[in-house]
């Protein structure tokens, strides 16, 4: 029961981080926070995303290409173009190494208003972060772990930032059903997109890429968007109106 917890506290708290900082924020701005709870959040981003830390700079530049080329050859990581999920993610991570690391630079459209921070990327894209980090996932595991199987989550640990993205873009470009003719083949994918915490609403998303609210219909909900509400409320994000 205890690594069943633990296991859901870092699928969900890592799944927030990049649903809310990486790609409602980082990607889109679709709301304004004053710095000290932007480096908050990117606190947060680290210690969540632990080993699979990933740069917001070169999340956003990538996701933005998504959006402007969704589902054509200049799409990095569009799933038409991919034999396999594997083929996909080790596409993206190397155009994503590529942009962490300076060797391209992306177009001018894709440039700008994304929180940088170099020491906390420093830290968190080094060989020391990410193997402490997986080696505190397994001591948790040898200390909590009552069955031998609970060990097959270990990997889901380690690689659990990439593994959000693969899922959502693999699965809400190819299975689901779609509200709007985007002229790509993004879907939404009722009930899974629950634990993706309205991730999986991508057709709705790429209709309307700077919507807060990634559902549209009435029977749709987004669980990231009335915790978005609660954070305006709060002050300590502003929701920029669309």
């Amino acid at each position: 029961m205890i690594i069943l917890i633990f296991f859901l506290c870092h699928w969900f708290l890592s799944l927030f981080s990049q649903t809310f900082f990486l790609h409602r924020y980082s990607s889109h701005k679709m709301f304004k926070m004053e710095p000290f709870w932007e480096r908050f959040f990117y606190l947060v981003l680290l210690i969540s995303q632990g080993s699979s830390f990933l740069n917001p700079r070169a999340y956003a530049i990538l996701h933005r290409m998504h959006h402007a080329y969704s589902d054509t050859e200049k799409d990095p990581h569009s799933p038409h173009f991919f034999k396999d999920v594997f083929g996909m993610m080790i596409a993206t991570k190397n155009m994503y190494m590529n942009y962490l690391h300076f060797k391209i630079q992306p177009e001018p459209a894709f440039q700008g208003n994304y929180p940088e921070w170099p020491l906390v990327d420093k830290i968190g894209n080094s060989w020391l972060w990410r193997i402490s980090c997986g080696l505190f996932y397994i001591g948790f595991y040898v200390i909590f772990a009552n069955h031998w199987w609970l060990f097959i989550l270990l990997p889901v640990h380690f690689l659990m930032g990439p593994l959000h993205g693969a899922i959502v873009n693999w699965c809400g470009h190819k299975y689901g059903y779609s509200n709007h003719d985007n002229e790509d083949h993004s879907k939404n994918s009722l009930p899974w997109d629950f634990l993706l915490m309205g991730e999986l609403f991508q057709n709705n998303h790429h209709k309307k890429p700077n919507s807060p609210n990634f559902a549209s219909k009435w029977w749709e909900f987004d669980p990231t968007y009335p915790m978005m509400k609660v954070l305006h409320w709060m002050k300590i994000i502003k929701i920029r109106k669309v």
